[in-house]
């Protein structure tokens, strides 16, 4: 009897799930060599645009995509985390993979995943990780679609990342910051020379802002490997910027000329940024910086741009935002988006944050934009638990500002009835990558009951 689509990515799911989970990457990079080499490496197949750093990536990930699919390419994506479904993971041109599709190329490597297992745990290591068999698994889906060209998002870091097995022909740097402390490194500097292990001889190399540590890191591993290194603020920036309800317009200077009053329907102005440095990647991807992206191909591809998860409005009476904002350094950036976005609405946040993240960083970053809070708890088996950080809130907001509720729905319920007693009232989901797909789960029932 064949198995259903639930039963299909179910299967996927549990194999993966038994496997030393995501948030415990292993730093090493031979076994997704190994699993690749044995497939007769997939990753090879097409060329590869790789971007890291710590907050953007998918975002900048997904612009990149679309404006390449604009030309007529047939094009990958690979991100993390989903919100909803594993299959969001791996994109082809821009849809999820079909999990029939999935589940086949699954069944097809699974032998060469035990191979590789048993190898491993003859050697006395570990299996093959959950983000290492993912990675295997996206790779091979690519292969098997015939595509084009593949824009990758690392997992975590970058020079032992699963996705590093790969050569990218372009290397993106989003801002980097602390993040992942326990794996990447206690300073900007270790963590930014983790990442730059992104960068491949001969690679063009693209980069966002970033701190004085970070890019004397990014400069110095261009410099030894990489043809070119564009920075942001030097060789391609914003000129103008504005945001309406709509989303925002911009204009820019780039590797090649100018591009005016040019639209993106999402907000932030740090979205600006992110389209900035897709459209310069673009530029260098297609044409090593010689030819401007003709606006017939750029206009509508940004146009088609969506980032969900990332000031992502899904209701507007009142008003409800969610941003996977998860570290302090994203919440910085929501906070300035809550100022100069939104007008500094009367704000209530809903907010559960993950056990191993800098949750006091998180909520000091947003006191100040953050009328009043309600502490809940994602379904992450990694949440911190919720008297933990109800604790943490009353010392950053002060008890009149803080209230508790275990239940999402009720939580949201809460907010939602606080921020409509005030015009322009706002319901703000953040702090958990997780909790924003909770809430996208719940919209998702809500829709299918009718």
């Amino acid at each position: 009897m064949s198995l259903t689509e639930l039963e299909k990515i179910q299967y996927i799911e549990k194999s993966l799930m038994a496997r030393v989970p995501e948030h415990k990457l292993r730093p090493r990079l031979e076994p997704t060599r190994r699993a690749v080499e044995l497939l007769g490496d997939p990753q090879k197949m097409y060329r590869v645009v790789h971007v890291t750093g710590t907050n953007g990536k998918t975002t900048t990930t997904r612009i990149i995509e679309r404006i390449l699919r604009e030309f007529g390419l047939r094009t990958g994506r690979f991100t993390s985390p989903h919100l909803i479904d594993l299959n969001e993971r791996i994109a082809l041109d821009g849809e999820s993979i079909p999990i029939d599709r999935m589940f086949d190329v699954f069944k097809d490597i699974e032998p060469i995943l035990e191979l590789v297992d048993q190898e491993l745990l003859a050697e006395d290591d570990l299996r093959l990780t959950f983000f290492e068999v993912l990675a295997v698994l996206g790779f091979a889906c690519f292969a098997d679609a015939m595509i084009d060209v593949l824009v990758l998002e690392v997992g975590m870091g970058g020079e032992w990342d699963s996705t590093n097995v790969a050569d990218g022909d372009v290397a993106v740097f989003t801002p980097i910051d602390l993040d992942h402390m326990d794996r990447l490194g206690n300073t900007i500097t270790e963590i930014a020379t983790t990442k730059s292990g992104i960068i491949k001889t001969g690679a063009a190399v693209l980069s966002s802002v970033q701190k004085p540590e970070a890019l004397t890191v990014l400069q110095a591993k261009a410099a030894e490997l990489g043809d070119s290194f564009d920075l942001y603020g030097k060789d391609f920036e914003i000129t103008k910027f504005s945001e309406a309800d709509a989303g925002i317009t911009f204009s820019m200077k780039s590797l090649t000329g100018n591009y005016e009053d040019l639209f993106i329907p999402l907000h932030g102005e740090y979205q600006a940024f992110n389209a900035a440095l897709a459209i310069a990647t673009v530029e260098q991807f297609l044409g090593s910086a010689q030819n401007s992206v003709p606006l017939d191909v750029l206009r509508p591809a940004l146009a088609d741009v969506s980032s969900p998860g990332r000031l992502q409005t899904i209701s507007r009476t009142p008003r409800v935002l969610l941003d996977a904002a998860h570290n302090p350094h994203g919440a910085r950036s929501l906070a300035h988006s809550l100022e100069h976005s939104f007008s500094s609405p009367h704000a209530v946040g809903v907010i559960s944050v993950l056990g191993d993240k800098d949750a006091r960083g998180v909520l000091e970053a947003l006191e100040t934009v953050l009328s009043e809070v309600i502490i809940t708890k994602s379904s992450s088996i990694r949440a911190t638990e919720i008297d933990e950080l109800y604790s943490l809130a009353l010392e950053v907001f002060g008890s009149d500002r803080v209230q508790i509720s275990e239940d999402l729905e009720l939580a949201l319920d809460l907010a939602s009835s606080k921020a409509s007693m005030v015009p322009g009232g706002t319901v703000v989901v953040t702090g958990s990558i997780t909790l924003v797909g909770d809430v996208l789960k719940l919209k998702q029932q809500e829709a299918q009951r009718g």
